[in-house]
C-alpha cells in the first residue's frame, strides 16, 4: 500500500510545485506566466521562497511545470530524459488581486502574466485537468535524429550489415520501418532505433 502512495507521489512531483499549505481559497484561478527560457524551476524556487517571506500563502498556492519523459539515443545507449511541454511558461493557481499579482510579477525569472495588455487572464480548471492528465498518462516518446527517405544501415539483428530506407518513424515505441531490398524487391522489417546506423 505504501508503494502506491510513493509511486502516485513522485508522479506529481513531475509537474507540480505546492507554493503554500494552504488549499486554494475561493476566488483562486489558474494563470499562465512566461519566463525567461531554461529558468522555469528557478522562478518556481524564488516565488516560492517570496510566497513564505511575504505570507502570502493564503493567496498563491501551487505551480506546475509541464513536462514529459523523452528517450533519447546517445553513444548507442537509450537514455531517459525529461522535456517542458511549454518551455518558457509556468502555471500558477492563486488569488489575483494587487499584491499577489506585483509579487509574482517580480519574481526572479518571471516576465510577465499571459493575457490581454496588463490583465492577466485565467485559463479554466478543465484546460489545466488535461494538462495534468497527459502528463500523469503519458509514455515515454523516442527522440529521433532519423527522417523518413533517409538511408540507414542496419547495424544488429538478421539483417545485418544490409543496407535500406526509412519507410515509417514510432516515436512512441523507438521503432522504425525500414524498407530492404530482398529478393529483386523492397521487404518492410521493423527495427529498433538502436538497431540502425546514419549512412
Amino acid at each position: 500500500m505504501a508503494n502506491k502512495k510513493t509511486k502516485k507521489a513522485s508522479k506529481k512531483d513531475k509537474y507540480q510545485f505546492q507554493l503554500s499549505l494552504q488549499k486554494p481559497g475561493r476566488g483562486a484561478a489558474w494563470f499562465v506566466v512566461h519566463t525567461y527560457s531554461g529558468h522555469e524551476y528557478k522562478a518556481v524556487t524564488a516565488l516560492k521562497q517570496r510566497v513564505k517571506t511575504m505570507s502570502l500563502d493564503d493567496k498563491i498556492f501551487e505551480a506546475i511545470i509541464p513536462i514529459k519523459d523523452k528517450m533519447v539515443i546517445r553513444r548507442g545507449k537509450k537514455v531517459k530524459t525529461k522535456e517542458k511541454i511549454f518551455p518558457g511558461y509556468i502555471l500558477v493557481n492563486m488569488i489575483l488581486d494587487d499584491n499577489s499579482w506585483i509579487t509574482v510579477k517580480t519574481t526572479p525569472g518571471i516576465t510577465n502574466f499571459v493575457g490581454i495588455g496588463e490583465k492577466p487572464m485565467p485559463i479554466s480548471q478543465t484546460e489545466v485537468d488535461k494538462i495534468i492528465k497527459n502528463i500523469v498518462e503519458q509514455k515515454v516518446e523516442y527522440e529521433t535524429k532519423f527522417s523518413v527517405g533517409e538511408a540507414v544501415k542496419i547495424i544488429d539483428g538478421a539483417f545485418v550489415d544490409s543496407l535500406g530506407t526509412i519507410d515509417e518513424i514510432d516515436e512512441k515505441k523507438g521503432k522504425l520501418k525500414v524498407l530492404v531490398s530482398m529478393f529483386g524487391r523492397e521487404t518492410p522489417v521493423e527495427l529498433d532505433f538502436l538497431q540502425v546506423s546514419k549512412i
